[in-house]
């Protein structure tokens, strides 16, 4: 009786909202809202007693997420431990690397083939059965929880598999079933749409729509053939979708990554991107949680420059993501990495740091995705850099093409006519420890090495939640034998999701390999930032010009202290000119600095404080 009163009064703080605007989306739709409440209620009954205790906890100190010990891990679940239960026996290494956060790649069902590395989700209900069931999901989080670890599952809103049971449904004619996707008879529609909404993947999967031959219709898929574009118009969607979310916090996964939420509404004569009734959506879906399940966190993936992610924010008032991925940053800093000048990355420092405090982004070097080169080029061009050919440089340089270039990536969506490619690799191969090795040089070794930790430096000063990429902290290698495999050949991005190599990680425990300084070395940058309150997410953080192009300088902050950070993305030693007035301890090196014309070795970092 007591949850039902709690139920009552979180939905009663929200009620009026959430029914405004669901009829507003879906005129004459109360019914249907009243459904919606129903689900919510069974769902909050649902609840365990462990997880009812989390959510009043967190409800209590709803900035639970947001401290200066917070780091994040992202991980395929088979790469890392084979299983679920696998990820559960390999805890104590997740928590040795300082993990508060663990992001597992989609494990949710999809077919073995033309499966998106899992993102054409065909059962929202079940795990893949190699990975296990969902009673291991729950035992795995439920541990988690005991190590106070949070756990992150990414949740595709925008599309199915075309082997979902709806889809399957749709296909043999169901009408209700293809009412819940876009179909169509021919393809006048369809080419209005195209008339204005633009290609995710031009050269590998052109076009919005696909023709089913044995339907004998179109269907909208934005993204492959085999993935098919949810149709948000229609509240069974929203309702369902919400439903399976939900159950998945009733699992225990405390943080819910929206996949690819800019594209979830579509409308004619529009780009189908970033419309109004899209934060309708996450507006509903951030109260829902905090009606049923308020223990848990929405993560925003829109892949913009961080000024025009903000509105998926909401306001102070009306909050939807209560966090977003940093998505521009981690390419302008591979940009930075290949010309050696720190101007566009000061330049957009600039813009982040101008935003509210309260914002939370989660930084990152590399991902579980490919690099795209979505830079400010219009910004670039007062550096003489025009797009094409600045591209085809990148590619050259990340692929080891560029004299001198010790960087090895692989390309994906390599488009020849504009020169427009993505980039894959893991951070290790572009740092370019991947061909020192091969070539056993090992003064290349260490200032591979020395790049990787200055950029993890440089990652985990920026303010808002560093997320490390599995094996970046034992500088993994490209892994290319996903090229024998033919459901992976075409897909470069494999490359650096190969399986975790045990054996490269203890390693680590040999202070004379590249994987103990690495190990070591971004575990006290780690322990630094979570020890030092000027790393916390209330600093005023600012860049400062250092007259030195290939060297950036940051400066937060907070309670009376003050750091200076220092960043050398040559490979040749620099000076700092700066004029920070006094003496400051360098935490990395250990030495007493003062805060002007500082000196800056190859690939260094400093973290000065007074």
């Amino acid at each position: 009786m007591e949850r039902e009163t709690v139920f009552k009064r979180r939905l009663g703080r929200h009620y009026d909202e959430l029914k405004w605007l669901y009829c507003e989306l879906y005129e004459g739709g109360i019914g249907k809202f009243e459904e919606l409440c129903t689900r919510m209620e069974k769902r909050s009954r649902e609840r365990s007693a462990g997880l009812k205790r989390l959510d009043k906890r967190r409800e209590e100190r709803p900035d639970w997420y947001k401290g200066n010990d917070m780091v994040g891990m992202m991980m395929y679940t088979d790469a890392f431990a084979g299983t679920l239960k696998g990820v559960k026996e390999r805890l104590d290494y997740v928590e040795e690397c300082g993990v508060r956060c663990l992001h597992l790649m989609p494990l949710l069902d999809s077919p073995k083939v033309n499966n998106d590395g899992g993102y054409a989700v065909s059962d929202f209900t079940k795990v893949k059965e190699n990975l296990g069931t969902m009673e291991d999901l729950r035992d795995l989080a439920e541990e988690c929880h005991r190590r106070k670890i949070s756990l992150c599952l990414d949740f595709v809103m925008n599309h199915t598999s075309e082997e979902h049971e709806w889809a399957r449904r749709a296909r043999a004619g169901e009408k209700e079933y293809q009412d819940r996707y876009f179909f169509f008879d021919n393809f006048d529609i369809p080419a209005q749409y195209e008339a204005t909404c633009p290609q995710v993947f031009p050269t590998t999967a052109p076009g919005n729509f696909t023709w089913l031959e044995d339907a004998k219709k179109f269907v909208m898929t934005t993204f492959y053939p085999y993935q098919w574009d949810l149709n948000y118009r229609n509240p069974d969607v929203f309702n369902t979708m919400v439903d399976y979310l939900l159950n998945l916090a009733n699992h225990g996964v405390d943080v819910v990554r929206i996949d690819a939420v800019p594209y979830i509404w579509k409308e004619l004569g529009t780009s189908c991107r970033n419309l109004p009734q899209v934060h309708t959506i996450v507006r509903m879906m951030r109260m829902i949680c905090e009606v049923v399940c308020p223990a848990v966190l929405l993560l925003g993936e829109v892949v913009m420059e961080p000024a025009k992610v903000v509105p998926y924010f909401g306001t102070v008032e009306k909050p939807e993501c209560h966090m977003l991925y940093n998505v521009t940053t981690m390419a302008s800093i591979w940009h930075t990495v290949a010309t050696g000048k720190v101007s566009l990355l000061k330049h957009q420092m600039d813009v982040i740091n101008g935003l509210p405090r309260e914002y939370v982004f989660l930084n990152y070097l590399r991902c579980h995705d490919d690099i795209g080169w979505g830079l400010e080029y219009a910004w670039l061009r007062k550096e003489e850099m025009e797009e094409v050919p600045h591209k085809r440089f990148l590619s050259d340089y990340f692929t080891g093409k560029w004299p001198d270039s010790m960087a090895r990536g692989e390309l994906y969506n390599d488009d020849p006519t504009s020169g427009d490619a993505r980039l894959c690799g893991t951070t290790a191969s572009l740092c370019g420890l991947e061909a020192a090795m091969a070539e056993g040089n090992e003064e290349e070794i260490r200032r591979a090495v020395d790049c990787d930790l200055m950029l993890h430096a440089c990652m985990m000063t920026l303010s808002g939640i560093p997320m490390l990429y599995s094996g970046d902290e034992i500088g993994q290698l490209n892994d290319y034998s996903y090229r024998q495999d033919p459901a992976k050949a075409a897909d470069s991005r494999y490359v650096h999701r190969g399986a975790f190599r045990w054996e490269d990680a203890e390693l680590r425990k040999n202070p004379e390999t590249a994987q103990s300084r690495l190990f070591a070395g971004i575990g006290r940058l780690q322990e630094l930032r979570k020890k030092k309150p000027v790393f916390s997410g209330g600093a005023s953080v600012r860049t400062a010009e250092t007259w030195d192009p290939s060297i950036l300088c940051l400066v937060r902050e907070y309670g009376g202290k003050k750091l200076v950070a220092l960043f050398n993305f040559s490979g040749k030693p620099g000076t700092a000119w700066i004029d920070e007035p006094g003496t400051y301890e360098d935490l990395l090196s250990g030495e007493r600095i003062e805060g002007k014309n500082v000196a800056m070795p190859p690939y260094g970092a400093r973290w000065m404080l007074r």
